[in-house]
């Protein structure tokens, strides 16, 4: 593959310019996949400066199960109406709805868990490891990933994305921020079963 095709399909991936896709590839020593670990990295960047900016635009999605019986409607959120209606914010919104009716998450992100939720599965993950012969240090970094774990099940965000179980939801939602240079948020979601 020439370096233009390469260039080409980085910016395709990433939506980074073409002088920032050619940096990352002489930084990376040709190397696609270091080139894209890096560009991934550079938009990480760019999006986490754009989380104090306000995104009262954006779109509601809904995707109802071909059998009628399950449905999600969820608000998804940007800055600007121009990228509201872009295809990839739309098909983003679109693909959350989804993942949102096959998983039933139960909350937006951790920091949405009640406290006593969280003090009571921490007391159940505790009472479990009752007499494992183990330093207290070891029970607690055990207990803590259980914990991560509890995150993963009931925490929309920290889901695994239906679709591509390397990213979680927070991951598409970073990646199109950065791709699409502008702050993007889950405002809220709902799902229906009968």
């Amino acid at each position: 593959m020439s370096t233009m095709e390469i260039i080409k399909k980085l910016r395709i991936q990433t939506g980074a310019g073409v002088m920032d896709v050619k940096e990352a590839l002489d930084e990376a020593g040709g190397d696609e996949a270091k080139a894209l670990e890096l560009l991934r990295k550079k938009g990480l960047k760019v999006a986490a400066k754009k989380q104090d900016r306000s995104a009262e635009e954006g779109r509601i999605d809904v995707y109802i199960k071909s059998n009628g019986k399950i449905g999600a409607m969820v608000a998804l959120a940007c800055e600007t109406d121009f990228v509201a209606r872009n295809e990839e914010f739309q098909d983003l919104a679109k693909s959350i709805a989804m993942h949102i009716a096959a998983t039933d998450p139960s909350f937006l992100s951790p920091e949405d868990i009640p406290e006593e939720v969280k003090n009571k599965e921490k007391e159940i993950y505790a009472e479990q490891m009752k007499g494992e012969n183990k330093p207290p240090e070891v029970l607690e970094k055990i207990i803590k990933e259980k914990i991560k774990k509890f995150y993963e099940q009931v925490c929309l965000l920290n889901q695994k994305f239906i679709k591509d179980d390397d990213k979680t939801i927070q991951d598409l939602i970073t990646e199109a921020t950065a791709k699409l240079g502008e702050k993007i948020e889950v405002k809220r979601f709902v799902r229906f079963q009968l």
